[in-house]
């Protein structure tokens, strides 16, 4: 799919309105990954229709889904009447709703992040910020990608080996996920992802390695934490998803995931071959019947 982009004019008077400083939306998830709108128009609309400052050729967006209006306060946001709906920090927007710079805002299955200048500093350097967020950050789940996760890898294998110190590898699938695609859309799919990230989240140590690997898979990299304790960790984040409420548009979804545990051996010469083989350890859990963790 591609996002055709149309750049906003400037309207008179109304950048004075909110002050000197500029609003923005950069898209953090999406076709146009890491694109700049700035926000100059009285009002600014994103939908699949051509007359949109912002077009989204996306089936899952409406012909003028959502509108950004600025006012003499702030900036709001408007759902338009679109079949799947704009969210705001995960909530269904209803009526206009005041933005905070940092918000996130769901239009179909693209996100944009909201940026004001005049909450956080310069629009400049929030952007910049933004930018660097992207190198390292999945914009769906708002965990590490797979890049920072490697990069993760690779350092702290070096330092358990030179060391002798313990490093353990969790890799997790969500069972069934094609399913949930096929029946309740892809939009209850990417809530299924963000919402399994962020009840595991909290869960996670600063010291260890959370990440989206891809998909339908995540991998959760554990320093100085022995085998025995990696899989008894593993099991509870796994009993904490089986046991969340997965709930899109009124429905519940029921949710497991299957996992492999691996330790660091002085074979796994790269990241990649120790992610094999805990891959080979969630094969196993996948075979013997999905929803377990196998470590061994």
């Amino acid at each position: 799919m591609e996002t055709k982009v149309t750049r906003v004019t400037s309207i008179a008077g109304l950048t004075q309105a909110l002050g000197s400083e500029e609003a923005c939306l950069v898209q953090i998830y999406g076709p146009m990954l890491g694109k700049k709108f700035v926000l100059e128009k009285e009002e600014t609309s994103i939908g699949r229709g051509e007359s949109c400052e912002i077009v989204l050729e996306l089936d899952n967006v409406s012909r003028r889904h959502c509108s950004l209006l600025l006012r003499k306060d702030g900036v709001c946001l408007r759902d338009n009447g679109s079949t799947n709906g704009t969210y705001l920090n995960n909530v269904e927007v209803r009526g206009e709703t005041p933005l905070r710079s940092g918000d996130l805002i769901k239009v179909g299955s693209a996100i944009f992040k909201f940026l004001f200048g005049g909450e956080l500093g310069s629009i400049e350097a929030q952007y910049h910020e933004e930018i660097y967020r992207l190198t390292i950050i999945d914009g769906l789940t708002q965990v590490f990608n797979k890049r920072y996760l490697l990069e993760f890898l690779d350092r702290e294998m070096a330092r358990c080996l030179r060391h002798q110190r313990d490093l353990s590898l969790v890799l997790f699938d969500i069972d069934h996920f094609k399913h949930i695609n096929d029946t309740f859309g892809h939009l209850a799919g990417d809530y299924v992802l963000r919402e399994l990230a962020q009840a595991l989240k909290t869960r996670i140590r600063k010291e260890e390695c959370f990440a989206r690997y891809g998909g339908e898979e995540f991998a959760l990299v554990l320093p100085e934490t022995g085998h025995g304790n990696t899989v008894f960790l593993a099991d509870k984040l796994r009993k904490i998803v089986e046991q969340h409420p997965f709930v899109f548009e009124g429905k519940r979804m029921p949710v497991t995931f299957s996992a492999g545990v691996a330790d660091l051996e002085a074979a796994h010469d790269s990241a990649l071959a120790f992610i094999k083989a805990a891959d080979a350890r969630l094969y196993d859990a996948k075979h013997r019947g999905r929803n377990q963790v196998v470590g061994a």
